[in-house]
């Protein structure tokens, strides 16, 4: 009865995905509005660590401001509601191999040859009770595993500063969607970055990024096409071979 449930549940949800396709059959993907990213029902504020509060420190007759890396004004983001570009640039490349080989075997045996006189009565004349137990097992185990993975991604993504923490980091959200006939290129980036790692043109790269969550990924003709049919997912939860 679960079994049905789940299925019956997966087909549900797997149908409100065809009737969105099927709502735009001979149209482009729409792109999404641009709205506020803290408006989102889903976005919480950030809590991270924090060291206690300290007084910024002040030159005698001094015209430089600390921590400003302009002598009349800082130009990289400090507020909420600024601008930032994030430089994403992921080159990742592994190579792994792994191979396991195990064997074992043996054999037990036992008898009861004399037991006062008892065994010769509990077994039959036929069964010698030299041998009355005799077992052997072997087992192999072969294992071989390799994975090759090779990632380019390079991109230049505008995001809006959402919220500074008390330590002065801030929390930065950026998306953006690119249209291309008919398929919709989506890049999302979310994370907290120190002020002090903001460069001069105020960007900033991808690795700088503390909690970072990076997607990139798109819907469209050529998505749709790169997805199993329905009962081809179907099958591949619910059977069990």
């Amino acid at each position: 009865m679960r079994a049905v449930l789940l299925a019956g549940c997966a087909l549900l949800m797997a149908g409100c995905g065809q009737l969105e396709r099927l709502s735009r059959v001979g149209r482009a993907p729409e792109m999404s509005a641009v709205t506020d990213p803290t408006a989102d029902p889903a976005w919480r504020p950030v809590s991270m660590p924090m060291p206690g509060l300290q007084d910024p420190t002040q030159g005698a007759n001094s015209l430089w401001r600390p921590g400003s890396r302009t002598f009349l004004r800082d130009q990289r983001a400090a507020a909420v509601g600024d601008l930032i570009t994030v430089l994403v640039s992921i080159q990742d490349e592994a190579q792994l191999q792994n191979r396991t080989q195990r064997a074992r075997t043996g054999n037990d045996a036992m008898g009861m040859p004399q037991l006062f006189g008892v065994q010769t009565r509990w077994l039959p004349r036929a069964a010698s009770p030299d041998t009355l137990i005799s077992a052997s097992g072997s087992q192999t185990t072969d294992g071989n595993g390799t994975v090759r993975r090779t990632e380019t991604v390079t991109l230049r993504l505008a995001a809006t500063v959402t919220q500074v923490l008390p330590n002065g980091n801030l929390v930065v959200s950026g998306k953006q969607e690119v249209r291309v006939s008919n398929e919709l290129r989506e890049l999302n980036v979310q994370g907290v970055i120190r002020p002090q790692d903001i460069a001069s043109d105020n960007t900033i790269r991808h690795d700088r990024l503390a909690e970072a969550r990076i997607a990139y990924g798109g819907r469209g003709t050529l998505s749709d096409l790169q997805q199993p049919r329905l009962g081809s997912q179907l099958l591949d939860i619910l059977l069990p071979f």
